[in-house]
Parts: C-alpha cells; structure tokens; sequence
C-alpha cells in the first residue's frame, strides 16, 4: 500500500470525492489536493462543493488531449516557432553584474542536446531558515563553498640562483578569505613536502606574511634542476586551500524577501550539499548531468522542465508547461537522459525512413538495406514521405461499412 493510500483523507477531501464520485468525475489527485489547498480556509456547503467539482470538471475536459491527438508535432512547434525569436546573447545572472551565464537559445540547445556539462556551470545555494537573513552566517558558508588556491591569497616567485620558490602571504586577501597562514603552510607542506627532492621551510618576514620557500634539494644527478624548479613552482599554483572543486567563485545577493542566497560560477552539487547550513531542499544547479548523478532521473525531468521553461520565459515567450513536459517525458523516460537527435532520441527511432528525414540520409538507407530492415510505415515521417495517410486524428481511425444483405423474396 502506497503512503498516500494509508493516509485518512481530510473530511474536505472525502467530501470532493464524494461528490465527484456521485457525478460519474474522476478527478487527478493532483488537481484534488490543489482545490483542498485553495478552498481549505473557507466554510463549503454541500452545494458549493459541487458547483467546483462541475466547474473544474469543465474546465479539465477542455484542456485534455483528444484521442489521435498530434502533441509530438505540436509540442514541437510550440517550442520552436519561439525559438526563432530567441537572442543569442550572454546575459547577467540573476542581476548579478559581475556573474554572467549563457541564456537564449544557446541554453536551449544545451538542454535539449543533453550537453553533459553547460558553457557557464551556476548554483543557487539556499541556507538554513535559522540563518538565511544573516550576512556574516551566509558569507561563512560561501568561504567554505568558494574554491580558494595559493594564487588567491598569496605570490608566488622563484630565485633561480637559490633554487627556491617564494610564496609571500598577502594578509588582506587571506584575511578576506578567511584563510591563516598556518593553514596555507599545511597546504604547501602536505602538497609537495611529501614529494622527493622537495623541501618546505619558513622564510624571512614576520606575522601573517612571513614567507614560505619550497627549496629545490641539491642532487649530484640532477640534470634539469631548473626545469624541476619550474615545474613545481606551477603546481604551487594549484595547491587547493580551502572550499570545493569546481565553484570558481561564491557571491552573495539579498532577495526581495530578505533572505541572502548565494550564487556561484560553476557547480559541485554533490559536496555543497554536504556543507552545514545549506538548504538541500532548495539549493539546485543549471548541470542536468549532475542533478541526475546526485538526485536521480525523476529529478533530472524536472530540472529540465524548469530550465527549460526559464529560458524561454525570460525572454518574454510564453509556452505551455505541457509542452516542455512532453520534451522532458520523451527525454527522460528511459531512466537515462537523452538528447534530441541523431545521437538520441531521433536516432533511435525503429522507422528507417524516419531516421533517414532527419540525417544523414544515405548511410541509414545502405544499413538497412544491408541487414534487411523492415518498415512497418507506422509513424508520421514515413507515411508522408511514402504518400500515405499519416496515422493521427481522422487518419487513424478506419471505418468500414458492410452493407446489410437482403434476401430476394420468392
């Protein structure tokens, strides 16, 4: 039994299913729960909840599909058709000045082709209710989500005749990243004190910014020292300090309601829901792939929709959610995501005909000839192109009279 099921339904719910039940409706528990949700307040006679179950009865009937029924064409025409009016621009994210994200229909192309990774990776990372209207809290969480690296708080120079390579602490930027000099010594140490030929002391200086030289050890063998010297002074600029792989930077907005969010460039869904006092709930990524890996298929089709949907209606263009839905449903409903395509969807259509319309005509022709593929002409691209009847509205429905027989009298 479902959890849904074992539930006791609330006296207004029982009360709607009744009714619609007495008047031959089957309602969507969907639509249900939401007319629960808006009327839940209100004092409802009897007589009051069957005009709404009459009403949203009618209206329901309206917006449903018809039998036979082309949505695949329509649902494609109501996307594309806007997307010819789509810009090919780069805009500010979220009105952030200083963040910018792809938009238009180059986002569009992306979700639609599956793209395992986006051109421009963004977060938005809700916190905790306790701590969503504190700055100083929010900021902390975005240090740990910020990706910090040695050339972020520090320079970095070498002494060839010394064979060394200097790091010099900046205290403001390490300040500002809340970052200590001893942990960037620990980093340095744990980086390359380990390897062979390689030593981490402390320099001259004092306070924060004392220096750290990587001393390159004298070896008799050696025959490219200074090659050695170079080449560790460009891993020292990868050297990881604090925060999560992928998130390049962390800014933090206040919204209209006044809660902070933070907004990132690039993604790494998986770690930042591991940080303490991140909304999981909420936080989500514009990485489709990464959504899927971390949350699953069924949250994959709605970040499709939603992205999606977004795109298009930041640009003024009102679609129908259904139709995306379709382009989500069509795409997700394997368990894996699907790009529309030759190397997706419209590759894999059983039709050959259907496949050769879309590309590379010749080579699917040649295969199926070679292997003796059949076409049961049973789509709507192979019936047109063979002339034949397309197998949707009135074309799928075949009606055959067989008159009745009359016997001659004697």
């Amino acid at each position: 039994m479902s959890e849904t099921s074992s539930k006791p339904l609330s006296p207004l719910t029982a009360r709607l299913q009744k009714h619609a039940k007495e008047a031959g409706i089957v309602l969507p528990e969907s639509v249900t729960r939401k007319i629960v949700d808006l009327t839940r307040t209100m004092r409802l006679s009897d007589e009051d909840i069957r005009g709404i179950v009459n009403e949203v009865t009618t209206r329901f009937q309206k917006v449903t599909v018809d039998p036979h029924e082309s949505v695949g064409i329509i649902a494609a025409q109501s996307i594309g058709e806007p997307g010819t009016q789509m810009t090919l621009r780069t805009f500010h994210y979220a009105g952030v000045a200083e963040m910018n994200v792809t938009l238009g229909l180059p986002r569009l192309i992306e979700i639609v082709d599956a793209r395992r990774s986006p051109s421009t990776p963004t977060m938005t990372v809700y916190v905790d209710k306790g701590i969503r209207e504190d700055r100083r809290k929010v900021q902390d969480i975005a240090l740990k989500i910020e990706l910090t690296t040695l050339p972020n708080v520090a320079s970095i120079g070498s002494v060839v005749e010394r064979m060394k390579v200097i790091v010099h602490p900046d205290s403001g930027l390490m300040e500002t990243r809340g970052v200590t000099r001893d942990v960037l010594y620990e980093a340095i140490t744990e980086h390359l004190g380990g390897k062979k030929g390689f030593s981490v002391t402390n320099g001259s200086g004092s306070g924060e910014e004392r220096v750290i030289e990587v001393s390159l050890k004298e070896d008799a063998n050696e025959e490219t020292p200074y090659r050695r010297l170079m080449e560790a002074a460009d891993e020292l600029r990868g050297v990881k300090i604090s925060g999560l792989t992928g998130i390049t930077r962390a800014l933090i907005r206040k919204e209209d309601s006044g809660e902070y969010v933070i907004y990132t460039e690039g993604s790494n869904l998986a770690e930042v829901l591991k940080v303490p006092g991140v909304d999981r709930q909420r936080t989500t990524t514009n990485s489709i792939f990464e959504i899927y890996s971390v949350l699953g298929i069924e949250a994959a089709r709605g970040a499709i929709i939603d992205e999606a949907n977004r795109t298009l209606s930041e640009q003024g263009l009102n679609v129908d959610i259904r139709h995306i839905m379709l382009v989500a449903d069509v795409m997700t409903n394997e368990g894996t995501i699907q790009a529309i395509g030759r190397h997706g969807i419209s590759g894999r259509k059983s039709s050959v005909l259907a496949r050769a319309a879309f590309e590379i005509t010749a080579a699917h022709l040649l295969r199926a000839a070679i292997t003796g593929e059949v076409d049961e002409l049973k789509g709507v691209a192979e019936n047109i192109i063979v002339g034949q009847p397309i197998t949707i509205g009135t074309g799928a429905v075949k009606t055959i009279y067989q008159p009745q027989s009359h016997k001659k009298e004697d």
